[in-house]
């Protein structure tokens, strides 16, 4: 065996080759257009920008009163009713400062005063 390498044509081609052509170069600087120009640009261009507008942020009005409370009620109870229903319970809740837990709490009172306490269980034949 011999330590001679066979000759792949690359010879010329090292010999002219410089490593420097080769290193990384530095990065080139960003010069950004001032912020003034870029939105000059954009609105001459018909650009509407997404950002809100300082003086178009407005906080959000609420239109039905805050009902959230610590009441130590940890059960969630869903049932459907008609909007009308829903409506007139929210008006009483509100009329008395009451929460809707607490509404509920009365009107089951007021049921069981009214028509006694649960109906009984009727027995199997």
């Amino acid at each position: 065996m011999t330590d001679n390498r066979a000759d792949l044509g690359f010879a010329d081609a090292l010999e002219d080759f410089n490593a420097s052509d080769w290193m990384p170069r530095a990065p080139a600087v960003n010069e950004k257009p001032p912020k003034v120009a870029t939105e000059k640009a954009a609105a001459a261009a018909g650009f509407r920008s997404r950002e809100p507008q300082p003086e178009a942020v407005k906080p959000p009005v609420r239109t039905d009163p805050p009902r959230r409370r610590r009441t130590g009620r940890n059960a969630q109870f869903n049932l459907k009713a008609r909007p009308e229903t829903i409506e007139e319970f929210c008006a009483i809740a509100d009329a008395q400062g009451w929460g809707l837990g607490e509404t509920l709490e009365r009107a089951v009172a007021l049921l069981q005063r009214e028509h006694g306490h649960a109906p009984e269980k009727k027995q199997n034949r």
